[in-house]
């Protein structure tokens, strides 16, 4: 069968990537399976990770149009008279175990940054933490965190390496509809996941919490974030010398401190009022402020690092662009800005496929030196021409007539 010549991985290597050990071993140990007659975990993985790739919008209807395709069915070895209803896909995706689907991600993550190389281990551990919002039909959400006019939204928050993404949180609570609250939780996780890391974790404006920045010191989680310009410190030592202001291209460091941070205190008053008083905390951070000399906006950067250069900081704060060009592409090509189920547990379920076939695609997009549009419609291509090429032995004929190499 044909691929495109100047391909140096075919779609098909790229799903020998997806361990049919684990899915099988999975489906075998858990309890995924039970009262299921047509929908197994296995069948469920194999029709959530096709239809993201072949459907620009993902639909339960979709998802049973596919399911009861013959080339799907011929693609996956599925009997003809295994039929299932938009109903089913529904309750499945409501009930089935989500742990499943999160087990194989991060299976199948581990894997493949075992293939980094040490030089990329250092430069990937530079892990870009940031939420998204997804309201598309939220309004029909059973649980969702509340916004105006009835409307409801779910906030992912997630940690991507500069390849893949290495971590996943899913909000619906109202607590989390402040980023002081998702993203020190979604961080916290990871943290306790990789046990030994020596992670960097670069924050936007959203976490300006002094406290959470107090507590990721006390478990040594290394930190950048980007402050709120003229936020309350006291200077404890400068770093900048007299005489020498350090610059690099358009940029100027206007300040380089230890300095220690406040935080809002609850009082209660004799009214029985609560007010926020200012107190100082203990722990000492670096504050760095740089400025652009064209455009003369000031840069504000609290972080725990002390060893790193005023540009390193800077530098470092930049490559956090990397997760949002990753949640267009996870909207645009993945899917990931509509929700195929009105359930948390079917939209974990959704969001761990969604990783999956994110790193499946980022690995066909690197190695063929791919855009991100190129790479999804050239899967979908591929998919179609596997199947086809499997009818035409069902019918007897010889697929090498067809695709000639």
């Amino acid at each position: 069968m044909s691929v495109f010549k100047d391909h140096k991985i075919s779609l098909n290597q790229v799903l020998s990537f997806i361990p049919e050990a684990l899915l099988n071993h999975l489906s075998a140990t858990t309890k995924i399976d039970h009262y299921s007659k047509v929908l197994h975990g296995k069948k469920m993985f194999y029709l959530l990770l096709f239809c993201i790739f072949d459907n620009e919008k993902l639909s339960q209807r979709t998802l049973e149009d596919t399911f009861n395709s013959s080339g799907f069915k011929a693609l996956f070895g599925l009997g003809e008279d295994e039929k299932v209803r938009r109903s089913s896909i529904s309750e499945r995706l409501s009930k089935i175990d989500s742990g499943y689907f999160k087990e194989i991600y991060e299976q199948m993550y581990g894997r493949f940054s075992e293939l980094y190389n040490k030089s990329e281990i250092e430069k990937y551990n530079l892990i870009r933490v940031d939420s998204t919002i997804v309201a598309d039909a939220c309004s029909k959400l059973k649980e969702g965190i509340d916004q105006r006019r009835g409307k409801k939204l779910v906030k992912f928050s997630f940690s991507f390496d500069g390849i893949f993404p290495c971590g996943v949180e899913v909000f619906t609570g109202q607590k989390y509809s402040s980023e002081d609250s998702a993203l020190p939780e979604a961080i916290l996780r990871q943290v306790k996941k990789e046990e030994h890391h020596g992670n960097m974790y670069v924050i936007d404006r959203g976490l300006q919490s002094t406290r959470t920045m107090v507590k990721f010191e006390a478990e040594a989680v290394k930190f950048i974030i980007r402050s709120k310009e003229n936020r309350k410190f006291e200077e404890i030592e400068s770093f900048v010398q007299r005489g020498k202001p350090l610059k690099w291209d358009d940029w100027k460091v206007i300040k380089d401190s230890r300095v220690k941070l406040y935080t809002g205190k609850p009082i209660l008053n004799k009214r029985g009022n609560v007010h926020l008083r200012q107190e100082k905390v203990e722990t000492e951070f670096r504050l760095l402020i740089i400025k652009n000399e064209k455009t003369q906006k000031e840069f504000w950067f609290l972080t725990n690092e002390f060893d790193l250069s005023a540009k390193e900081i800077a530098d470092y704060y930049r490559k956090r662009w990397d997760i949002e060009v990753f949640f267009r592409f996870l909207k645009q090509e993945l899917n990931l800005s509509h929700l195929v189920s009105m359930n948390k547990n079917g939209i974990e379920v959704m969001v761990y496929m969604t990783m999956i076939a994110s790193m499946l695609l980022l690995i066909y997009k690197k190695v063929n030196n791919l855009g991100y549009k190129t790479a999804k419609r050239r899967i979908a291509m591929e998919l179609r021409e596997m199947i086809t090429a499997i009818l035409i032995v069902f019918a007897g004929g010889d697929p090498d007539k067809v695709f000639k190499t």
